[in-house]
């Protein structure tokens, strides 16, 4: 049985090399008439794992040629070897022998994605930069995003300009998601001034915001105890029509709770509520759990009761805390009519 079964783009001679480096996994492992992406990933690490570059680089052709991109797992096999510079070296010349076009981008894009994971950024930088030569695989702005995501969140900002401005020597400027991935670092780490500064840049190259970069300013804004500041940004994002993240309410929530502003916070939800019933779950059911953990019960128990009367869901510990509380309050309310000279009537 061939190791390709219907593959009139490989050759024979290939063929025939694949099936002599894997005549074992070939009897066990017939390639399927309807292959998953988990199998060609699975092939993939089979080519490495023997050493067979040249199979490798034959699985990557094929599964393209047959409608399957890569995956973020087709090089996972490194992230459990080695990964010495030789070994990186012979991937870097496989793609470079894969064909042209989607398939060789996409493999770079991926390899460089895998490299980040296993905190090798010197390494997927290389890569980009020895593949650009020539223009074996042009990269794109997306193909640096994993290096810089990774730069940012380890707070190298100094390191990821300098990724910028590799990126500036092969006519690629920075776009809206990467100036969101320094925005976003600065403002977490409460550093506004270099925050504006980014702002300023976005502004003079035409760059327009979007819900990740008012995110990142909301964030800033929270972590500033500015929680005023937050709420003018908020404001802008609804006259704006601009789509407003789940994390961007959680900002704004924790923010007033740290500042014990709980009637102030249980309006902000409310503001919200009633225009979508899977974000009336998350922001009514947040606010009331970590109420109920602050042993805010009157206020938990205010909300959950908006809760019951909007239909929302509730997770068994808020119902658990509502149906015990419940009892309580009623006994409260007959306690206070009594007391007042009523009947409870």
């Amino acid at each position: 049985m061939l190791f390709f079964r219907k593959t009139p783009n490989i050759t024979l001679k290939s063929l025939s090399y694949l099936r002599r480096r894997f005549a074992t996994t070939l009897i066990t492992k017939p390639f399927p008439d309807n292959p998953t992406v988990a199998y060609y990933d699975d092939l993939a690490a089979d080519a490495f794992s023997s050493g067979d570059y040249s199979a490798l680089r034959d699985v990557l052709n094929k599964r393209v040629q047959d409608g399957f991109k890569n995956s973020k797992h087709t090089f996972s096999f490194i992230t459990h070897s080695n990964c010495s510079p030789s070994i990186i070296d012979k991937l870097v010349e496989t793609v470079s022998h894969l064909n042209g076009g989607i398939t060789r981008r996409n493999a770079l894009d991926l390899l460089v994605t895998r490299l980040c994971k296993i905190r090798r950024t010197e390494e997927a930088l290389r890569v980009i930069e020895t593949l650009a030569r020539g223009g074996v695989c042009v990269p794109a702005a997306c193909t640096f995003y994993p290096i810089l995501s990774f730069l940012t969140r380890e707070k190298s900002l100094d390191h990821a300009w300098r990724v910028v401005d590799v990126m500036a020597e092969f006519g690629i400027r920075l776009d809206l998601i990467g100036y969101n991935l320094f925005l976003k670092a600065y403002c977490y780490g409460g550093e506004f001034d270099e925050a504006a500064g980014v702002l300023r840049k976005m502004e003079e190259e035409g760059i327009a915001a979007d819900s990740r970069t008012f995110d990142a300013l909301v964030l800033g804004a929270c972590r500033a105890g500015k929680v005023d500041g937050a709420m003018v940004i908020l404001r802008r994002m609804v006259d704006d029509g601009v789509y407003m993240m789940y994390s961007t309410h959680m900002y704004v929530i924790g923010a007033l709770l740290r500042m014990k502003c709980y009637e102030d916070v249980m309006r902000y939800v409310r503001s919200f509520v009633g225009r979508d019933k899977l974000l009336d779950a998350q922001l009514l059911g947040v606010l009331a759990s970590k109420l109920m953990n602050l042993k805010k019960v009157e206020e938990a128990m205010s909300i959950l009761e908006e809760m019951k009367q909007r239909g929302v869901p509730m997770g068994y510990k808020l119902r658990d805390f509502y149906k015990t509380n419940a009892g309580k309050e009623n006994g409260a309310r007959v306690d206070a009519v009594i007391a007042e000279g009523g009947n409870g009537v």
